[in-house]
């Protein structure tokens, strides 16, 4: 399950190079993302994306960053620095009650770098849904997707609900293999290659899995989907939306930028780039119920629907449990939560423990068997810890 969840990325940022033939400019990009998973370039490459594909800056006013303060300073627990070293951890922020107790950069890299999410995107996505859904753009998660997408009507997504889509359970078939030439993942890369756009392939898929609703699968071009919906919706593009309505009132400390298809429409389902930092003020909002620095961001009722288990049985017996775009723990303890994206990237939330975990890597062996578990016992140990 792991293997087809992630390894989607890596076709789609190659294919995306192919664009750069048509432009003189774009050659060098083209050799770079050809590189973009080398052992001595990846961490670099995670850091600077911009660099390597089009991207939509997301600036916001200009003022201080929201405070973050520093607790009592707390070890790692004992292997820690091991698995830092094996997972090729670029940064780790620890809050507990809202304060700094750790904070780590490695391999190079910096506060200030923006580093990509991949999947941990889809999680942002989720929370902003919320809003729409409480200011009425959004009337109903059991509309369809086609009410404000209506380029989808006549395609597999034709009858789904926003609720099955935000579920992985569109009963959309989807290919996400990138060693098959002709599966969907790299047929969507193609097309976005040759200057095609996310939203025509999206309208253009007609192989259903089986009933809207009726299985969880995994299927990255479902959040691109709810993209669509959102755009539809509220007649804003995703970044302006995100920028205005979940990070000015954040707080960042860097303006952020999603990376675009061909056509500048945001590679919603990977796409965003943040500050570690960033990543765990995010959390620590999620963690809060949606408030942050006296401020209801999000409703608390969103928050509590899209973080707990609502997903119908996976289809290939996944144990994992999944909300909104959000993943538990097979064992999931009370108020355990995250959201995770390809290469190592994690926002890990314990709400009984009072603690947020936000972790970047360039981990080229994050598919291998065991790492997803090593990682959970260490994200539980170091909140053992940290208490």
């Amino acid at each position: 399950m792991w293997r087809r969840v992630f390894i989607a990325v890596a076709v789609l940022a190659l294919v995306l190079a192919g664009a750069g033939l048509a432009k003189r400019d774009d050659i060098a990009r083209l050799m770079a993302v050809n590189t973009l998973f080398d052992e001595d370039r990846i961490v670099a490459n995670f850091s600077g994306m911009d660099a390597l594909f089009h991207a939509a800056p997301m600036p916001l006013p200009m003022s201080e960053p929201s405070p973050l303060p520093r607790g009592a300073p707390a070890a790692l627990p004992d292997g820690a620095a091991e698995w830092i070293a094996e997972r090729h951890v670029t940064a780790l922020v620890v809050l507990k009650d809202g304060a700094v107790a750790f904070e780590e950069y490695y391999l190079g890299t910096g506060p200030d770098d923006l580093r990509i999410s991949w999947s941990v995107a889809k999680s942002f996505l989720a929370a902003l849904f919320g809003l729409s859904v409480a200011d009425g753009s959004i009337a109903s998660l059991d509309d369809p997707v086609t009410k404000y997408a209506p380029a989808l009507a006549g395609s597999a997504y034709d009858g789904a609900s926003i609720r099955n889509v935000l579920n992985m359970a569109s009963g959309v078939a989807f290919d996400e293999d990138y060693l098959d030439f002709w599966s969907d993942i790299n047929k969507m890369g193609r097309v976005v290659a040759l200057g095609g756009s996310l939203d025509d392939f999206a309208a253009g898929i007609d192989a259903s899995a089986g009933p809207p609703g009726s299985a969880f699968r995994y299927v990255s071009i479902d959040t691109h989907v709810l993209a669509m919906v959102l755009r539809g919706a509220t007649g804003r593009t995703l970044p302006d939306l995100m920028a205005e309505r979940l990070f000015a009132p954040l707080g960042l400390e860097r303006s952020p930028y999603y990376l675009t298809d061909g056509e500048g429409v945001a590679f919603a389902l990977g796409g965003l780039n943040l500050t570690t930092r960033d990543y765990a003020r995010f959390g620590q909002m999620i963690l809060q119920g949606g408030a942050w620095q006296g401020e209801q961001i999000l409703p608390a009722a969103w928050v509590t629907e899209m973080t707990r288990q609502s997903a119908p049985p996976a289809a290939d017996g996944m144990t994992l449990g999944y909300g909104y775009q959000w993943w538990l723990p097979e064992d999931a303890r009370p108020g355990e939560v995250f959201a995770i994206g390809v290469y190592g990237q994690w926002i890990w939330i314990d709400r009984a423990a009072g603690v947020v975990i936000a972790r970047n890597a360039a981990d080229r062996d994050f598919l291998e068997p065991g790492v997803l578990e090593e990682n959970i016992a260490m994200f539980r140990a170091i909140t053992e810890a940290v208490q």
